[in-house]
């Protein structure tokens, strides 16, 4: 059975405001749109993709908006910490730099696992770190955004090591290691990094005990976490080996851009998804994000979704 995982795939968050969202992630961060769809399990909300310049998997942190949506509380049995990846240790200079201008809440570099790091957040709480990839090996980064606000040498170019935080630390690194053979390779009291496919900066998980409040899903938080597998056998490989091991999970759902299989292991939800179709299939390069895409089988239902989201603009092909 085909059940290696390759990194990470995406992230997934849910933001107080699509629009305000849309602006930091593209403006601040200098992430790509490459999708504008609906969440296709509520077709009423929005669901942004933000990622490199082609929308490689491995590089996209992706949102649900959610009217009437909570603040989260933060605590454990969550996905704490999403982390994202820039060049060089330079890279994290220009980035403090650039949240001293913009007004970005921010630690400022620190060093974890012997890299360097920037954790920051965003304005309805969302907590990132940055990793500089200045000697990193594993994973292979995607291609940052061409025409961005952030010059190609400095900009983010993937996703990062993931941080789970749970109060079940020891049930939690056996579920990592036995079902979905992730290694630990490094172990410091209360936490443990976790190389997953080639590891590196771009297939890591940081795990941390953490035995206080229980947090609760809401804006500002994180709603699941994906990791590659390579195709369609892979999926239906996990589908047999969560069955023999007795793990529930959604059966494979085609996303139209990719497919994925979803298990929630404790209270943490986790995504198997595969490397294609992609986000090109349905939009010329040039002009990615720009309108609301829906696949095919929404297509029908399109006056009735534009009715229902509110517009907002993401046109920059002729800005």
């Amino acid at each position: 059975m085909n059940t290696k995982l390759l990194g990470i795939h995406h992230v997934t968050a849910m933001t107080d405001d699509a629009v305000r969202n849309y602006a930091f992630m593209t403006e601040v961060l200098g992430m790509r749109l490459v999708k504008k769809t609906v969440n296709q399990d509520d077709i009423q909300t929005y669901h942004t993709f933000f990622a490199d310049d082609v929308g490689s998997p491995g590089t996209d942190m992706t949102f649900f908006d959610f009217p009437n949506n909570p603040k989260g509380v933060r605590g454990t049995n969550s996905i704490s910490r999403t982390g994202l990846r820039v060049p060089d240790d330079a890279a994290l200079e220009y980035y403090l730099e650039r949240f001293k201008e913009y007004n970005v809440k921010n630690e400022g570099i620190k060093e974890l696992f012997g890299k360097k790091v920037l954790p920051f957040e965003e304005a309805d709480g969302q907590r990132y770190q940055l990793f500089s990839d200045e000697a990193n090996e594993g994973v292979a980064p995607g291609t940052p955004w061409k025409n961005g606000p952030v010059p190609e040498d400095k900009a983010i170019y993937g996703l990062g090591p993931i941080e789970i935080t749970v109060s079940y630390y020891e049930d939690f690194k056996k579920v990592l290691t036995d079902i979905y053979d992730m290694k630990p390779v490094l172990e410091e009291p209360d936490v443990t990094l976790y190389d997953v496919g080639a590891g590196g900066n771009g297939g890591q998980v940081i795990l941390r005990k953490d035995e206080s409040q229980q947090s609760q899903q809401g804006y500002g938080e994180v709603h699941h976490v994906s990791f590659r597998v390579a195709d369609h056998d892979a999926i239906k490989a996990w589908e047999e080996k969560y069955n023999e091991m007795g793990v529930g999970h959604s059966g494979n759902v085609d996303r139209f851009y990719f497919e994925a299989l979803y298990a929630r292991v404790g209270h943490i939800l986790i995504e198997l998804s595969t490397d294609g179709p992609g986000f090109m299939g349905d939009e010329p390069y040039e002009t990615l994000g720009e309108s609301l895409a829906l696949p095919p089988m929404l297509e029908p239902k399109r006056a009735e979704i534009e009715a229902q989201v509110r517009h907002f603009d993401t046109t920059r092909s002729d800005k």
